[in-house]
């Protein structure tokens, strides 16, 4: 009896002993752990391929932009699968790298046919590690998303400094407000423009009264009937005049947190246009910004601004409501940029055809310069969609960079860049500038920024129900640059709206900052100037949309400005 209870409390305190340094160890354990994630975090697993002799370099898979767009089928089954997605640069922690948000379909019940797609479909946002390699953050940002995606328009609707994500959707859309702190939250129910169950694609953030606040307007397309059977679809399923037309939507922000439908009180009647790309500028210079819609198979809308108070329609007054030909086009999207260099804000609007390239007269009249550019017998090749004015060589006059796609089958198309030769004309040098563009891909948005801060213009474009594709530019910073990242105060934040005139060799470079670019896309929010070859910029000026002038002089070049609003 003596040996059992001797061997019994030998036994509970060895095995007590044995509990104790497995809990030190699992302890240890543990906080070895979090020191290893918090180590890890941020450290990229991926490193930026070597720089080869294309001008534009293919390296999205090796900097971890894995991103596959899911019609959510395997096959296109109707038209609404056809229309996304879109893309934009932003920098939503601040941290003076560009980030990249992308939109993405899902499979729905009794509106897609095929199977489920064997992997997670959802909106992406993928976070700049500054070493030229990007992370997944989607899920601890909360902005994945579970609607299916269209297109992102990124603006800072409460001026708290970081950037805000409004989602267009096949169904309610989503505004993210940014919390500051790399999270997101869902704040559409209070702001009020979920929009119900329409279709949306184009959205535009934009100060139309010029309050210090950015307002919002939503293009919306068709009531889709996924039963709906029409009599004769030889290319597969019914075309867009098969469904009645959406109104669009023009929000106007209250300064709290809330939103209100002022569409009809502005004079906004869209009666029947079919919304895709939306766009914003001041095309006019009378300090308020107007906005156009390309609208799909009828006539595209040009609403005046009548001095923050209503709009006027003068799409066919002014000369960019129909193409050369006077036909109402398949257009996708719209950019505005000075080409010629006459100081006033020129339009290219893509479409299935010949493509318009609206140069501003002035006295709110355009000319449709497309066929004498030499633009129209390229583009009139392909279906283009996202397409945006670039400077991709830093020659001082922006370029054009056209994606391309089928409209209603997975056929693949070559993109297409166009160089900016001077004398009003362009010329197609895709094939010079890399091997990506002899690949045919289904394109649809496409977003352009500086992803590595080195003075070049890169691309992130977005493939319907492919692979995503980011094209480095190796090239474009061998000649001078200035990028400026605008502050405003009283104006918006963001400066969205503001003109800027900038002069470097004795050239005027003309400019607007905007927000939504292209295709359901938004360009990088930074404004991007090639210098050619000289040093400095003699001269930069400022209008903001508070009314505010600013000048600065002798300007190094290559380098990224912070210009705040007085």
């Amino acid at each position: 009896m003596f040996l059992r209870n001797r061997f019994w409390r030998i036994t509970k305190e060895n095995w007590s002993f044995v509990f104790l340094l497995v809990f030190i160890i699992i302890i240890s354990a543990c906080s070895s752990d979090k020191k290893t994630s918090s180590k890890q975090k941020g450290k990229s697993e991926y490193t930026p391929p070597a720089v080869n002799e294309d001008y534009f370099q293919e390296i999205g898979q090796e900097i971890g932009l894995k991103f596959v767009h899911s019609i959510g089928d395997d096959e296109l089954d109707n038209i609404i699968e056809s229309v996304g997605g879109g893309a934009a640069f932003l920098d939503y922690d601040q941290d003076g790298y560009m980030d990249i948000y992308v939109c993405s379909g899902k499979w729905i019940e009794g509106f897609s046919k095929g199977k489920k797609p064997g992997f997670k479909t959802e909106n992406h946002l993928y976070h700049n590690l500054k070493n030229g390699t990007y992370e997944d953050v989607t899920e601890e940002a909360g902005v994945g998303g579970d609607s299916y995606g269209m297109g992102v328009t990124v603006g800072d609707f409460n001026n708290d400094g970081y950037p805000d994500l409004f989602v267009s959707n096949y169904g309610p859309n989503v505004l993210y407000k940014n919390n500051g702190d790399g999270t997101f939250k869902d704040v559409t129910k209070k702001a009020g423009i979920a929009g119900g169950n329409d279709c949306s694609v184009g959205a535009v953030w934009f100060d139309y009264d010029n309050d210090g606040l950015l307002d919002l307007y939503v293009g919306n397309y068709l009531f889709f009937d996924p039963n709906y059977k029409y009599f004769y679809s030889p290319d597969g399923f019914p075309p867009p005049m098969a469904y009645d037309s959406q109104a669009d939507v023009l929000y106007h922000n209250k300064g709290n947190g809330e939103f209100e439908d002022v569409t009809k009180a502005v004079g906004i009647t869209d009666i029947d246009g079919r919304a895709m790309g939306v766009g914003a500028a001041d095309y006019d210079d009378d300090g308020f910004v107007d906005i156009y819609v390309a609208n799909d198979h009828s006539l595209n809308y040009l609403w005046h601004n009548d001095g923050g108070r209503g709009f006027t329609e003068k799409g066919t007054m002014s000369g960019t409501a129909f193409s050369q030909s006077g036909e109402g086009t398949v257009s996708m999207s719209v950019d505005y940029a000075d080409y010629n260099g006459d100081g006033l804000l020129d339009l290219f609007v893509s479409d299935d055809k010949y493509c318009s390239l609206y140069e501003n007269l002035g006295n709110g009249v355009f000319s449709d310069k497309s066929y004498p550019a030499g633009i129209a017998m390229p583009a009139g090749q392909f279906v283009g969609w996202s397409s945006s004015f670039i400077d991709f060589d830093n020659d001082q006059d922006v370029d054009i960079f056209k994606i391309n796609g089928a409209l209603k089958h997975l056929y693949g198309q070559e993109d297409q860049l166009f160089e900016n030769v001077g004398d009003g004309k362009f010329k197609d040098v895709s094939t010079e500038h890399g091997k990506y563009f002899s690949r045919e891909l289904v394109g649809r948005g496409a977003c352009f920024g500086d992803y590595d801060n080195d003075g070049d213009i890169d691309a992130f474009i977005v493939n319907l129900n492919d692979r995503a594709v980011f094209l480095r530019n190796n090239k474009g910073n061998q000649n001078n640059w200035l990028t400026i990242n605008l502050v405003g105060t009283t104006s918006n934040r963001d400066g969205i709206g503001s003109r800027v005139k900038l002069t470097s060799g004795g050239k005027v470079q003309t400019a607007q900052k905007k927000s939504t670019t292209g295709y359901l896309s938004q360009n990088d929010p930074r404004m991007h100037f090639g210098l050619a070859k000289n040093n400095s910029v003699e001269k930069i000026e400022i209008k903001w949309p508070s009314g505010k002038t600013q000048v600065l002089e002798n300007v190094k070049a290559n380098q990224i400005l912070t210009i705040k609003e007085p």
